[in-house]
C-alpha cells in the first residue's frame, strides 16, 4: 500500500485543570512526544482542552473574555505551534477564543508546525450565554487528506456531517466534552465523582456505569452511524474524569468509513489510541455507495424550507 495514501491519528483522552493553560498544554505534549515516537502524522484532543471546559458557565462575561485568546497570535495558538514544529506531527486542540470585536467563540484549531491550517468555530455553543456561534464549515487538506471538524453538539444535527462530508471531507475531527448528564433518554445521568476518586481500589463499578447508557452505550447508538452513513473516518476524542463538577468518560476513538472501531482508549486514566487510515476504504465502504445514490431533486425543496432555528440541553435546562 502506499504510504502517500495512509494517515496515522492519535485520539487523546485526558483529565483538565480549570483554566490552567500551563498544566494542560504540559500533558498535552507528554501525548504529543509519545505520538511522535508511535509515527503519528496528527494527534487530536477534545474540546477546550487547552483552558479547560465546563467551568466557563460560572464565568462572567469579563471572566471569560480574559480567559479566552486570539487566533492565531495568542499565546496559546503559537504554543502549539510551537509545540508542533518541536516534535514535527499536526495538532488539533481546543480553547476560547475571542475576536477584535469581543466576541468569544468555542473554536477547534489545526495547527501543522508555524502553521494555522484551520479553524473551526462551534456552530451550537451553549455553556456559557457569552459565547457566540460560528456561522461556516471548515475543510482542510491535511497531509493530503481532506479533513473536516465538528464540535460536540454540532454532531449531534445529522445534516452536518453529512454537508461536511458533501464538501470533501475524508476524516471528521469530533472533539467532545460529553456524557454523564441528565437527558430524557433512558439510563442517562451524572456519574458520581466518588467512583472516580476511588477508581484505583474499585474500578469495576466506575467502569460499570462508564460503559453503561450515561457515556459509552449512548456514544455507540450514534457515532459509529456518523462514520458509516457518510462513509468517512471519525476521530473522536473526550475527556477523562474530572471537567469542572462532572465527571467524564473518555472513550476517545477512531472510527473507520464502516463504521467500526479500529482503536480506542480503554484506561480509567489520561491514554491515547492511535490508528492508519487507509484511503480504500473510502471507497469501499457501502456510505459511499448510498451517498452517490442521493437524488437530491426529491428532498432539496424540504432541506430548503425556512427554519427558526432553537436548541436546548437537557441538562442545563
Amino acid at each position: 500500500m502506499c504510504m502517500e495514501k495512509t494517515l496515522k491519528v492519535a485520539a487523546v483522552q485526558f483529565e483538565c485543570k480549570n483554566g490552567d493553560k500551563a498544566f494542560n498544554l504540559a500533558v498535552m505534549e507528554t501525548h504529543v512526544q509519545q505520538a511522535k515516537a508511535d509515527g503519528c502524522n496528527v494527534i487530536s484532543f477534545h474540546e477546550c482542552c487547552v483552558p479547560g471546559y465546563t467551568f466557563a458557565s460560572r464565568l462572567s462575561y469579563d471572566e471569560l473574555l480574559d480567559v479566552a485568546e486570539h487566533v492565531p497570535d495568542g499565546a496559546s495558538t503559537v504554543a502549539l505551534m510551537d509545540m508542533s514544529a518541536r516534535h514535527g506531527i499536526a495538532i488539533l486542540a481546543g480553547l476560547y477564543e475571542k475576536d477584535a470585536d469581543g466576541k468569544i467563540y468555542n473554536t477547534y484549531v489545526c495547527v501543522n508546525e508555524h502553521e494555522l491550517v484551520a479553524k473551526f468555530r462551534k456552530l451550537h455553543p451553549f455553556i456559557s450565554k457569552y459565547l457566540s456561534p460560528g456561522n461556516q464549515f471548515a475543510v482542510f487538506d491535511l497531509f493530503g487528506w481532506r479533513c473536516g471538524i465538528l464540535i460536540c453538539y454540532d454532531n449531534n444535527v445529522i445534516e452536518y456531517g453529512r454537508a461536511t462530508t458533501l464538501l470533501g471531507a475524508e476524516v471528521l475531527f469530533m472533539p467532545h466534552v460529553t456524557g454523564c448528564t441528565p437527558s430524557t433518554g433512558p439510563g442517562r445521568g451524572f456519574v458520581d465523582p466518588a467512583l472516580w476518586a476511588n477508581r484505583h481500589t474499585d474500578p469495576v463499578r466506575l467502569r460499570q456505569e462508564l460503559d453503561g447508557p450515561k457515556s459509552r452505550g449512548w456514544l455507540m447508538k450514534w457515532l459509529p452511524a456518523r462514520a458509516y452513513d457518510n462513509a468517512i473516518y471519525a476521530v473522536f476524542t473526550n475527556p477523562i474524569g474530572m471537567d469542572d463538577d462532572q465527571l467524564k468518560g473518555g472513550h476517545a476513538m477512531v472510527l473507520d468509513p464502516f463504521g467500526e472501531i479500529l482503536t480506542e482508549c480503554r484506561k480509567l486514566d489520561n491514554d491515547m489510541c492511535v490508528a492508519t487510515l487507509t484511503k480504500d476504504k473510502l471507497t469501499a465502504a457501502g456510505g459511499y455507495r448510498y451517498r452517490n445514490a442521493r437524488r437530491p431533486e426529491l428532498y432539496k425543496e424540504i432541506f430548503n424550507k425556512d427554519h427558526d432555528s432553537s436548541f436546548k440541553v437537557s441538562w442545563m435546562s
